[in-house]
């Protein structure tokens, strides 16, 4: 690969702008080799009218989208903004994810708190549904998390979530039935 790739690949997985001193001392080059590779990643973008710029701020490099485009990324931010979960939906769906099919009832036993709320916003997002009723008294419906969830998460199965013990700071107690 490339130097111009490999720089380019630093700046589009660092959310934070880098110093060409830093990029050197990765990539064991002198600063002015960096620089002159950024500049031409930044001037190839240029060229090519790209929605990608290149900008210098706080002392650093950073990729980012170009100012042109500032009416989509903002439309865009705003549809996936609504989408940030709290701690308590987070908290939520991780019991869900991780217990599913489970109950109401057993996820505030696991929380210690009513879930009611919690519930309803993520069965308004999509990321849980209703799968059923649980036959004990009273039927309490079931919960399970949807394809949605995946999607958000960046999961292809559910196979794919960590293992509980890999936490070992965090356990879920059983609940009772």
């Amino acid at each position: 690969m490339n130097i111009k790739a490999i720089v380019e690949s630093l700046l589009f997985v660092n959310e934070n702008p880098i110093e060409s001193k830093e990029l050197a001392e990765i990539l064991g080059l002198d600063k002015k080799e960096i620089e002159k590779n950024l500049e031409e990643i930044a001037k190839e973008y240029r060229q090519r009218n790209s929605g990608i710029c290149i900008v210098k701020v706080a002392g650093g490099y950073q990729m980012c989208a170009h100012p042109d485009s500032e009416e989509w990324v903002r439309k865009m931010y705003h549809e996936r903004n609504r989408y940030r979960l709290s701690h308590a939906s987070l908290e939520t769906l991780a019991i869900i994810a991780y217990k599913q099919p489970i109950t109401r009832p057993e996820i505030e036993s696991i929380r210690g708190v009513n879930t009611d709320g919690v519930i309803r916003h993520l069965l308004e997002l999509g990321l849980i549904k209703e799968a059923g009723r649980k036959e004990v008294p009273g039927r309490p419906f079931l919960y399970v998390t949807t394809r949605k969830f995946l999607e958000y998460f960046g999961l292809n199965s559910l196979d794919d979530l960590p293992k509980l013990e890999d936490f070992s700071e965090f356990k879920f107690s059983e609940s009772k039935e």
